[in-house]
């Protein structure tokens, strides 16, 4: 462990993992079977770099594998390390291999080394001198030499989910010996969803917005009234039964949807200043654009991911302006669901219609015996045809050839995508027209 624990430690600290059992959320990295834990469960690890969002566990699945790995750790913080504190720390690793002893690096907050910080080290990595494990809440590629990059794993952190969340509200109200199990302590239902709606997937926050809750009760059950006291601010926008999230949400998609950039402006900042997280909404967007905007602008879903790139490269205060840039973005532009509704209409064909076969001359032919068999004969190679359309080629199976379903809108591109598929659909008649 990187330290002892203090009997005055916050919640959240004396509710860290001692065991990959008992560590909450990651199930992708550190599930059972998966690839990081027997790694670990056998005792070897490799140099890393945990990227995640604060709170899903980066600086505890780092103590852990230091336990299960029975290495010596050097911590250092980016934030208040230099040069010379990464000349001593090598220094003491190196003292420390002498014996057979491993060393583990961690390097909170690496993202905000410089070059030269970084280049200081990386020697001793190359040499395994020090297994390295940095974490860092932005994109490494963006934030870390190339030179590190090429010789460290990357592994991605999500935020807690809802369920993760939940066991860990469980852990910490029923553990007598690390957490509240003592005093008894009942969550009310609402209290519950307000804490995991407000921490935007940070374990820490959730945590702390408990461990004060439990100190404002004045009963053996934790109330809404509680969380407001012990959030303040951030549960301005929580309702009672804590829907009052996703309302805003609602509002901010059919504001946008509806084409009132100031209402989507408006939802946005409620959900930020309830304590939302600004990348569920980014997401959200990405839904609008292929949802609801389409092919009459798919300039919208590059803006949206543009933004979420933006929060990622320079953090939440200019992130979260670009995010409301793509709202308006989107708010503005030309709406279509035609693509929302032919695939939801592929998709109930191909679960309802019987499977037909591909037709012969669709069909791959690898092999002298498949072209043999027919496959593959026919097929008019549209790059070879007037325009590279083979007008008449009918590329459904047979019993589906009449069915249409795209239909692109008057608005936007999709009226020029119309326009197109009108003069497709007039040359493919004028093929049938001449074989009759």
């Amino acid at each position: 462990m990187f330290s002892e624990q203090e009997p005055f430690a916050p919640l959240a600290a004396k509710m860290r993992p001692v065991t990959l059992d008992d560590y909450v959320g990651q199930q992708h990295l550190i599930g059972a079977g998966k690839p990081l834990r027997k790694m670990l469960e056998a005792g070897h690890c490799h140099s890393m770099v945990l990227w995640g969002p604060p709170g899903t566990g980066k600086t505890t699945l780092a103590e852990l594998i230091a336990t299960y790995t029975h290495a010596t750790v050097i911590r250092l913080s980016a934030v208040t390390s230099g040069v010379k504190d990464i000349r001593a720390a090598m220094d003491q690793a190196e003292k420390a291999a002498k014996y057979n002893q491993r060393t583990l690096l961690f390097v909170d907050e690496v993202h905000r080394f410089n070059k030269s910080q970084q280049d200081a080290f990386l020697p001793f990595v190359e040499s395994g001198t020090v297994t390295f494990i940095g974490a860092t809440t932005e994109n490494p590629s963006f934030e870390l030499n190339n030179a590190l990059l090429s010789r460290v794993r990357v592994y991605v952190l999500k935020p807690l989910d809802e369920i993760a969340l939940d066991n860990l509200l469980d852990k910490a109200l029923n553990d007598e010996h690390k957490g509240l199990g003592q005093r008894s302590l009942t969550l009310d239902t609402d209290a519950r969803s307000a804490l995991i709606g407000l921490c935007g997937g940070d374990g820490r926050r959730m945590l702390t917005y408990l461990e004060l809750a439990s100190d404002f009760t004045e009963s053996a059950s934790i109330s809404l009234s509680d969380v407001e006291q012990a959030v303040g601010e951030k549960v301005a926008s929580y309702d009672k039964q804590g829907d009052a999230f996703y309302d805003l949400i609602s509002a901010f998609h059919k504001s946008v949807r509806g084409s009132d950039p100031d209402a989507a402006l408006y939802w946005y900042a409620r959900i930020l200043n309830g304590g939302g997280d600004a990348l569920y909404v980014a997401r959200r967007l990405l839904a609008i654009a292929s949802e609801d905007i389409g092919n009459a602008d798919p300039r919208a879903i590059q803006l949206c991911i543009a933004a979420w790139d933006t929060f990622h490269r320079v953090g939440p205060a200019e992130g979260e302006r670009a995010i409301a840039q793509a709202a308006v973005y989107c708010a503005l532009a030309a709406k279509s669901n035609a693509v929302y509704k032919a695939f939801n209409g592929a998709k109930a064909l191909a679960r309802e219609a019987p499977d037909y076969p591909v037709p012969a001359h669709l069909r791959n032919a690898p092999t002298a015996l498949m072209k043999e068999l027919g496959h593959g004969k026919g097929y008019r190679y549209a790059h070879d045809e007037p325009n590279a359309f083979a007008a008449g080629e009918v590329y459904m199976p047979p019993e589906l050839q009449s069915t249409r379903l795209y239909h692109p809108s008057e608005r936007g591109l999709e009226k020029t995508l119309k326009a197109k598929r009108d003069y497709l659909d007039s040359l493919n008649q004028q093929s049938v027209n001449k074989r009759n």
